[in-house]
Formats: C-alpha cells, sequence, structure tokens
C-alpha cells in the first residue's frame, strides 16, 4: 500500500476522534476527550511519520521516534517536535486510566479525569492536528 494512502487514512481517521472528542466533551464526558484526544494525537503523529517514509513503533506514544527522525522534516515542524513529543507522551500516559481508571485504587475514570483535563487535551490534539495538517499539505499527501 502506498504510503500517502496510509497517511491520508490515519489523518482522516485522527480527525473523525476530534469530532468525537467534542461530542464527548459536550456530553461532560471528559475521560472520553482525553482518549479520543490521544488517538487524535497519535494517528496524526504516525500519518505524518509514513508521510516521510518511516516505519513508526506499534505503541502509542511516538515521541521517541519523532525525536530519532526528526531530520526528515521541514525546520518549522522540527521546530515543534519537542512541544509535540511532550503532548503524546502526556496522552498516551493517559490513554488506559481514561478508559478504565486505575482499577488498584477504586477510581473510574470519571473520578480522574475533569473539565480542565479535557480542555487541555481537546486543545492539544487541535494544536497537533492543525500542525500535522499544514505539513500534510505542505508534503502533497493531502
Amino acid at each position: 500500500m502506498k504510503l500517502t494512502r496510509l497517511s491520508e487514512d490515519y489523518f482522516r481517521r485522527a480527525t473523525i476522534r476530534i469530532k468525537s472528542a467534542e461530542l464527548a466533551y459536550s456530553e461532560k464526558s471528559y475521560p472520553d476527550v482525553v482518549r479520543y484526544s490521544q488517538e487524535c494525537v497519535e494517528l496524526s503523529l504516525k500519518a505524518a511519520l509514513r508521510a516521510v517514509g518511516v516505519e513508526y513503533p506499534k505503541e502509542h506514544d511516538m515521541s521517541r521516534i519523532l525525536k530519532a527522525v526528526k531530520d526528515r522534516f521541514p525546520e518549522w515542524f522540527r521546530r515543534e517536535t519537542d512541544k509535540i513529543g511532550e503532548i503524546s507522551r502526556e496522552l498516551a500516559d493517559k490513554r488506559s486510566p481514561s478508559l478504565y481508571g486505575i482499577e488498584s485504587l477504586g477510581k473510574t475514570a470519571a473520578e480522574i479525569f475533569n473539565n480542565s483535563d479535557a480542555e487541555k487535551a481537546l486543545s492539544d490534539a487541535k494544536h497537533v492536528l492543525n500542525l500535522i495538517s499544514k505539513l500534510l499539505t505542505e508534503l502533497k499527501v493531502l
């Protein structure tokens, strides 16, 4: 399968995750906002990595690989990789608790994540999605 088709598909699915996160936010389902935002960031970054010919690891946090291959990206995007990596790392750490809570502590996901967490996750995901949109447009993937 051509890398551009994979990139396009991942990016399209990332945009659907943002819409799902926005819907969850409107329903005050804050753990779901965090979860969908994480999935948006993961899919967006995997789209970007595929667009520049990088086989990404089969994990949720793309920060290590992004840092390792940042020279494959345009200069303006390289300047953003530290922040993008931090967002990827933070949201990947919240992936499981946003779905299951922390069972060992007897805490549900709804007890862990609040409005503030959801707003930050959604804002961070939109930031990454916008950067990846610009990148893929520049690379003529979109």
